[in-house]
């Protein structure tokens, strides 16, 4: 009886992973993840068939890690990163599944990391681990434990856990005997806000916490793919939750159109390429003239840049930067407090008689007056002392020059406030303003990769409630590994994308 007990169940088993074969592999012989998405409707909710989060407001933290010190990562297990954040715009997602039978979990397709990690049952002391599925080994005939620990802070959030052995399905592959990170704690609202359950990694090995093997590496020593070559094509439509499509091992010809420019691999931490310069309207805007380097990542849903460079697009484009907004006000304000200060400090009776110029009291004439004030009635009586006379003339001019500076001063400071960073990546613009705004080209390879208005300003609600944000954010990743630009989503749903592991290289071309 056991023996056909154990029989049914490993034919129930088969069954379904013959099913999850069929239906995630199709006839072209292509693996394949459908890629859904999160947007927002008026009101700053998420749309989705899922009720997690539907009545809260959600702002998408998404998470990066541009400073990664990849010389320490196997010591310590831990990293110094830079987190990039995404303000509600949209995120993109798929299905794995770890463990035998299988145990779903959604996550997040980073080209940006290299590890997996997915929340443990033993998580029981953080808020988010309630929220999202969570890996139960006692349920996986597969299971092997290890319990080294493993740490990743990510900025704007932490997890912890330790490693485990599983097998993890992708796309229908069986990936046998993958290490990836059981979280048992995750401190940040990254993660408590976030429609993913985990990170999946697709970055190289060099940027692994713990030297663990990534997935996609296991993949390619399993002879699991035939090709050595990672396609995203992400959907442009607005009106579907149909976010795109990831391939493993291949290309679909039905998600680009023409060739793809193809740029080399220049530091094999991410998927760094070097980028030319940066185009408004055609017109060269000298921003990269001497070149700049990047990184395709999937993780980020923004362009990210240098605060400087960003800065000059986002002033081409007319945003204004909340905080700009705000920094403009307080100078505006304790600016005219302190110029009425100096205009009382600036006062010639003040300085003049410390000086010992002016002692006596003689009337002086009404030409002298009106050189200096005669508005104010400061000077109506000016010693005859003639150094006390040239010291409150020149007193005066200075009083003068000093309120007639005042605005041009204040409108400098201002203007400074557009180099401040700007928290949260939020930089706004008029929706009116769209259709005359510049078209901005990115020099990659041979080939200007132009992105329209409608393409990089991101926009939020509806009607009357429509909000429009800038898709470039700034990111100042300090050396050796900066300065870096990101190009994430915003770039990637204009533009198929091909990560090129045997060639080291990474190919674009215009998204069908």
């Amino acid at each position: 009886m056991e023996t056909t007990l154990k029989t049914i169940s490993l034919f129930v088993f088969l069954s379904s992973l013959l099913h999850a074969l069929v239906f995630c592999t199709s006839t072209d012989g292509l693996v394949r993840i459908q890629l859904r998405k999160e947007s927002y409707d008026s009101s700053g909710r998420i749309n989705s068939d899922s009720s997690l989060y539907d009545d809260g407001e959600y702002i998408n933290t998404l998470i990066k890690k541009y400073a990664l010190n990849v010389d320490d990562v196997q010591d310590s297990y831990r990293s110094d990163i830079v987190a990039l954040k995404n303000y509600r715009h949209v995120q993109y997602f798929g299905e794995i599944g770890i463990g035998t039978p299988p145990q779903n979990f959604t996550v997040i397709f980073d080209t940006g990391s290299a590890n997996l990690w997915i929340p443990s049952s033993e998580c029981d002391s953080s808020a988010s681990c309630f929220l999202h599925k969570n890996y139960k080994s006692s349920e996986s005939s597969t299971y092997k434990k290890i319990g080294k620990h493993a740490e990743i802070d990510y900025g704007n959030g932490l997890i912890s856990g330790y490693f485990s052995e599983d097998n993890v399905i992708v796309g229908g592959l069986v990936v046998e005997n993958q290490e990836f990170i059981e979280a048992t704690t995750d401190v940040g609202m990254t993660f408590l806000e976030g429609k993913f359950d985990g990170i999946f990694g697709l970055g190289f090995k060099e940027t692994s916490v713990g030297n663990v093997v990534p997935v996609w590496d296991s993949m390619v020593d399993q002879n699991l793919v035939r090709e050595r070559i990672v396609s995203f094509w992400l959907n442009r439509k607005d009106d579907t939750n149909e976010g795109g499509e990831i391939i493993f091992g291949g290309v679909d010809p039905s998600h680009y159109k023409g060739m793809h420019t193809y740029v080399p691999v220049t530091e094999k931490g991410y998927w760094q390429f070097d980028m030319g310069d940066i185009l408004f309207n055609g017109e060269h805007t000298g921003i990269c003239k001497g070149g700049c380097s990047a990184i395709a990542d999937t993780g980020a849903s923004l362009i990210a840049g240098p605060t400087t460079m960003i800065n000059q697009i986002n002033q081409a484009i007319g945003t204004n930067g909340i905080f700009a907004d705000s920094c403009r006000m307080v100078v505006t304000l304790s600016g005219r407090v302190i110029f009425d200060i100096l205009g009382i400090v600036v006062d010639p009776k003040k300085l003049c008689i410390p000086f010992g110029v002016c002692l006596g009291s003689h009337k002086v004439s009404a030409r002298i007056e009106s050189v200096v004030d005669g508005s104010d009635g400061v000077f109506s009586r000016l010693e005859g002392n003639p150094m006390c006379i040239i010291c409150k003339i020149v007193v005066g001019l200075a009083r003068k020059g000093i309120m007639k500076s005042r605005d041009i001063i204040l409108k400098l400071a201002g203007d400074l406030c557009n180099l401040v960073p700007i928290p949260f990546g939020a930089s706004t613009v008029d929706c009116a303003r769209i259709p005359f705004m510049p078209i901005i080209s990115f020099t990659i390879g041979d080939r200007e990769f132009e992105l329209s208005p409608d393409e990089y300003i991101i926009k939020i609600g509806k009607g009357a409630d429509t909000q429009c944000i800038s898709g470039f954010i700034s990111l100042d990743v300090p050396p050796p590994h900066g300065p870096l630009w990101v190009m994430g989503d915003v770039f990637m749903r204009r533009y198929h994308t091909i990560f090129d592991y045997g060639n080291l290289r990474v190919g674009f071309a215009e998204a069908a």
